[in-house]
């Protein structure tokens, strides 16, 4: 059975938690409701954590799929090297911008899932997972003489495998094949 990498599920979760803060914050701001500060924080902490989070990282086994626009993310996060890949800092950054979003009811969902997101990435961090960039490979194309085995003999139609295998047995050559479509002469 195959190890879970929590690392795939803490980045979803906190992608969308991000989003949901966002989201709680604009709410917020644009109701005009008390303590509108915190909703205020609550959108530039959710603008943060999804830039953060949009570039996903590369699993150990298997291939991972890349995001739409990934690649222009990706060097961004690898500049600040072990803040953004050591995953025990991930958690405890995210546990921290959790807490002032909690004051303000707009926001408190945001808050109980980057929370959730906290800790599966201090679940991964105790794994010993670690943030890596997709890089792209540059794929061989194989070559066209390599991908024909023996190009075909017969002209069109062609028949069926089994019976040129019966013609060959019997000594009969390719060419005494009668076509079971008529030929107008």
């Amino acid at each position: 059975m195959g190890r879970i990498e929590w690392a795939m599920w803490a980045n979803e979760q906190a992608l969308a938690s991000g989003l949901i803060l966002l989201a709680g914050g604009i709410v917020a701001v644009a109701g005009q409701f008390k303590r509108w500060e915190f909703a205020a924080y609550g959108i530039a902490a959710g603008v943060f954590i999804c830039l953060l989070e949009y570039p996903r990282g590369r699993r150990k086994k298997g291939s991972t799929l890349e995001r739409c626009g990934q690649k222009f993310m990706t060097p961004v996060v690898k500049v600040f090297g072990p803040l953004t890949r050591n995953y025990y800092v991930r958690a405890i950054l995210h546990a921290a911008l959790a807490v002032p979003g909690g004051f303000l009811l707009s926001t408190v969902l945001g808050t109980v899932c980057l929370g959730i997101a906290s800790l599966i990435y201090l679940l991964a961090a105790i794994r010993g997972e670690e943030w890596q960039p997709i890089e792209a490979q540059a794929q061989e194309k194989p070559r066209v003489a390599e991908t024909i085995k023996r190009p075909p003999e017969n002209p069109p139609p062609r028949p069926p495998p089994e019976a040129r295998k019966k013609a060959a047995d019997e000594g009969a050559s390719a060419e005494a094949y009668d076509s079971p479509i008529p030929v107008a002469d």
